[in-house]
């Protein structure tokens, strides 16, 4: 079906961005199906215990994924942060100038490094939190295939100047109708295999995967509802006009901080962590006072991105006044996850994977604690338009975001393969070391 897909927009398109990515899916199309056919011969999982182990094939495709898009946005921002200094160094060719990289970066970043770091952790977390197994054996691969060939669509029509100009989310219509498909089953995946648990209690990581998938969903078909120009040309004109558009695009925007790079993480954090320290989460009621906390205020707050603009001043102090009150979820979860290392602080002196999670936590409470003051207005009329923002968005990024995730990727790895620990320890604590020096040096010198 995608290789049928793929040659469609390729015929019905010819030229353009549309074109090339039907190729790309025509491609991918038909690698899957010689993958798929080799697969029907071999039976390493068959057997009557088979559905009574977890399925992490895919949890390892999205952690290799992971990697392989951290390489990709981390270094296209390193390259754009060259270009702010020598921008005579840009070649002459568009693909390469600053406006088409930028895009790349963060969403390389955010939904490439990010995003399979979600899915394939929320798997494993699911199955171990469920004791189920994933409820079928196809739809994991579709998600994850079907996601990345959207990061995949994303970057590159972004290189050929396909966008629809919305911050964080630029790719144009097709794909962000091949996005809702697959996060719809993406969704309904999460919740078969919820329905067959064989745990009655929900444990509270699934609540913030679940608040994760569901609430991207809303966001992502409201803010990219679209006309296209035709059927056959990658380029639309969304429903929303003027200050609605605006609107919607940071009610979308900071919801996607919200839920794309805050409730996810902490569901990696929730699990992990504890699982890590050996230690049981200091307050569980707290956990769940905390995700409705997050939930509901969040949901308000994207407004405060528009002070000072055409939006309803009412608009702006609402938003302003949600972004104060979310200081206090956000800190009851940072400081539920700091307390529950009680007792066992000489593990975090000695296993730089825990100390990555401890680091993530403590960058979460100093994130949110400097995001709900950027976000009053008097505040925000001195740092908008600064460097200041953007030291505030990588300390949250590089310092809660990676730091949490690479702390997940070491407790993960060494289980695919029966160990203990990663295979280098001294490797690991290098890493450590050097991501915090270097977020440190780039979040203060901004």
């Amino acid at each position: 079906m995608l290789a049928v897909l793929g040659l469609a927009m390729a015929a019905a398109a010819r030229t353009g961005p549309m074109a090339v990515h039907g190729g790309m899916a025509l491609i991918l199309g038909l690698v899957l199906i010689f993958a798929i056919g080799g697969a029907l011969y071999d039976h390493p999982d068959q057997g009557e215990g088979r559905l009574s182990r977890y399925y992490d094939a895919p949890t390892r495709f999205g952690i290799v994924m992971t990697l392989i898009w951290a390489v990709i946005g981390m270094g296209v921002g390193v390259w754009l942060a060259a270009l702010m200094y020598w921008p005579e160094a840009t070649p002459r060719w568009p693909a390469t100038s600053f406006g088409r990289l930028r895009p790349v970066h963060t969403s390389g970043v955010i939904f490439g490094f990010g995003g399979n770091a979600l899915i394939a952790t929320s798997f494993w977390v699911l199955q171990r939190t469920s004791r189920a197994r994933l409820a079928d054996a196809v739809s994991p691969w579709f998600v994850l295939i079907g996601y990345n060939l959207f990061c995949l669509w994303a970057v590159s029509g972004y290189l050929m100047g396909a966008t629809q100009s919305k911050e964080y989310a630029e790719p144009e219509w097709y794909a962000d109708v091949w996005l809702t498909i697959v996060w719809v089953t993406y969704f309904v995946l999460y919740i078969r295999t919820l329905a067959r648990r064989a745990e009655p209690h929900i444990y509270v990581a699934n609540w913030y995967y679940m608040a994760f998938i569901l609430v991207v969903a809303m966001l992502h078909i409201v803010n990219n509802l679209a006309l296209p120009v035709s059927w056959t040309v990658a380029e639309s004109f969304p429903v929303w006009a003027g200050v609605q558009d605006a609107m919607i695009q940071w009610w979308y925007g900071h919801n996607a901080v919200a839920f794309f790079l805050t409730a996810g993480f902490l569901g990696m954090l929730y699990y992990f962590l504890p699982v890590r320290a050996q230690r049981p989460i200091w307050s569980y009621r707290l956990s769940i006072l905390s995700f409705w906390g997050i939930v509901f205020f969040y949901m308000w707050a994207g407004s405060h991105h528009l002070h000072y603009t055409a939006l309803p001043y009412w608009v702006q102090t609402l938003g302003m006044t949600f972004s104060v009150m979310l200081l206090v979820p956000s800190w009851a979860s940072a400081g539920n996850a700091i307390a529950t290392l009680n007792g066992a602080w000489h593990k975090v002196r000695d296993d730089a994977t825990l100390r990555f999670m401890f680091v993530a936590a403590v960058f979460y409470g100093l994130s949110t604690f400097e995001g709900s003051f950027l976000a009053i207005r008097p505040v925000n009329s001195l740092s908008h338009y600064t460097d200041w923002t953007v030291g505030h968005v990588h300390s949250g990024t590089l310092g809660w975001v990676a730091m949490i995730v690479f702390g997940a990727i070491y407790s993960l790895v060494p289980k695919f393969s029966g160990r203990e620990d990663m295979a280098w320890p001294a490797a690991v604590e290098w890493h450590f070391w050097l991501a915090v020096a270097g977020t440190l040096v780039y979040v203060v010198a901004l």
